[in-house]
């Protein structure tokens, strides 16, 4: 069970983005985005490395694993922040958000060695739920102008999923958690991409703020809980949960703002909840079969 509360401390922490905050964000370029995010990140997760393991060194994985955490840390956050500067924000976030689908699809290869169409048309019904609370109250359409920059969205999916599930692969090959490492090599690669783009405007004291709120809950806080998610806990289930994310995006805006939140917003949260919870069932019943 505390495996899921790990997944949903990390699902909450995605949520808090647009609500903490706002339009901070829109002055940096990509380049100055990831510098002073995974900046903060890293030395959020330092110190919460000395206090919880007592030890001011930094672990440092294998090459095999090291890779891996450049791939889903660095390599995922520079295409996703590409494909958001390429393509209107409802789409590009409907697109990105297939990496939950793509978690439960491979998570179903890796329980049953195969693909049951059962839980691939849950998962479907699931995206479609977080995809209708994304688009609400917005003009959707998929223009072929911005094909590179929907590509770029889907390869966020693909990305994301697929380190998840090396992630939950790797228990036991890492002595401890490697996602201090990780955050670290980011920085230092975002650092690179920050020198070669020289220069940079000083950003505004409302820019720098959201950066470091960037920095601390949305990735470092959120690397640590869904570290601790995908070693331990099912993860088809998470893949599930994971579509709440907008969802409690939404709400959480409307609760601050105080905002009326839409019929369509609210139909869509039925669909990820039907789609959870069938899905669960769906599990139990077939692992129940197998054995």
């Amino acid at each position: 069970m505390k495996y899921y509360l790990y997944a949903i401390g990390a699902i909450f922490c995605w949520a808090s983005l647009p609500v903490a905050t706002g339009s901070g964000l829109d002055e940096f370029s990509t380049e100055e985005l990831m510098f002073y995010s995974f900046t903060t990140a890293t030395v959020f997760l330092y110190i919460q490395d000395i206090f919880i393991n007592r030890r001011a060194g930094i672990y440092l994985p294998g090459w095999k694993i090291s890779l891996l955490g450049i791939w889903g840390i660095f390599v995922y956050h520079y295409v996703y922040y590409q494909a958001l500067n390429l393509v209107p924000l409802a789409e590009g976030a409907i697109l990105a958000t297939t990496w939950s689908f793509w978690i439960v699809v491979f998570s179903s290869f890796f329980i049953f060695r195969r693909l049951k169409l059962s839980i691939l048309l849950v998962a479907f019904a699931g995206l479609c739920g977080a995809g209708m609370v994304i688009a609400a109250g917005k003009e959707v359409s998929f223009d072929l102008a911005y094909m590179r920059g929907y590509l770029l969205a889907l390869l966020c999916g693909l990305i994301w999923s697929s380190f998840s599930v090396g992630l939950s692969r790797m228990q036991g090959k890492a002595h401890r958690e490697p996602m201090t490492a990780f955050t670290l090599y980011a920085a230092l690669l975002s650092a690179i991409l920050f020198l070669l783009t020289m220069p940079h405007e000083i950003p505004s004291s409302a820019g720098l703020f959201s950066a470091i709120y960037l920095g601390c809950v949305p990735l470092g806080l959120s690397f640590f809980l869904w570290n601790r998610a995908m070693r331990g806990g099912n993860l088809m289930v998470i893949g599930f949960l994971s579509y709440f994310t907008p969802p409690l995006a939404v709400f959480l805006v409307a609760v601050i703002k105080n905002e009326t939140v839409s019929g369509q917003v609210l139909l869509g949260m039925v669909l990820i909840l039907a789609a959870s919870i069938v899905g669960k069932l769906l599990l139990d019943r077939s692992q129940s079969v197998t054995d």
